[in-house]
């Protein structure tokens, strides 16, 4: 199946899903076909902040205009802060959208994790990813939301995580389980990979991106149904 990503929300988001994306498509026996869209994130920013969905839903509607014409046959976004106007956009998409967010609470309970800590974008860890977890309890550290999702939009314009930004998020992290009882700690922004990848934790860390990844691989080389992708029936 031919996936279509809507990419550029931000850049190395983008990136990490592509290089994520054709690992696991590999190691399942390929083929992966892909074509990706280049969004602006400065317009994604305005749009999250002043709670826009319908004019965001639009701007990915010309996406998946251009996805559908490129011969994809389904969509992902590729930012969770990105999923705000998810169901806007599925009322008018010509493609059916495999979503980052829907699968995380199953995920959470076949490893019999019971309480998640979220970091990501500031409608993210307010809403405890968009009020979806329904069998899993999301905490996050509230007195610091605005100063944790200012610092994920910096890092995820520049692209770069400095190494002030990575202690921010990794104590974050920490005080998410030590204080809130997390069980493990939920990289919510797809960009958080630029703070955590390659730098050990004495707590653990789950990167949504992963796991959307997983299922789009598993779409694309023929292993699961677009019904299943969609959480119409169990994968």
């Amino acid at each position: 199946m031919h996936i279509g990503l809507i990419g550029g929300i931000g850049v190395a988001a983008t990136v990490v899903y592509y290089q994520r994306l054709t690992a696991a498509a590999q190691a399942l026996g390929g083929p992966l076909q892909l074509t990706i869209s280049h969004g602006d994130i400065q317009t994604l920013i305005h749009n999250n902040l002043a709670d826009k969905r319908d004019a965001q839903a639009q701007v990915y509607a010309k996406a998946i205009d251009q996805l559908a014409a490129a011969g994809a046959d389904c969509v992902a976004i590729t930012s969770l802060g990105g999923h705000f106007c998810f169901e806007e956009t599925k009322a008018i998409s010509k493609l059916p959208l495999i979503s980052a967010v829907e699968p995380l609470d199953a995920y959470f309970q076949k490893r019999g994790i019971g309480t998640v800590g979220i970091l990501g974008t500031r409608v993210v860890m307010k809403t405890g990813l968009y009020g979806q977890l329904r069998q899993t309890k999301a905490v996050a550290l509230e007195d610091e939301i605005e100063h944790l999702a200012q610092s994920y939009q910096d890092l995820a314009v520049s692209g770069h995580c400095t190494n002030e930004q990575r202690a921010l998020f990794i104590d974050a992290g920490a005080r998410l389980v030590s204080d809130h009882g997390a069980a493990a700690v939920v990289l919510a922004g797809t960009d958080l990979n630029l703070a955590f990848d390659g730098h050990d934790t004495d707590y653990t860390v789950i990167d949504a991106l992963d796991i959307h990844v997983d299922i789009l691989a598993q779409l694309a080389t023929g292993h699961i149904t677009l019904e299943q992708a969609m959480g119409k029936t169990d994968v």
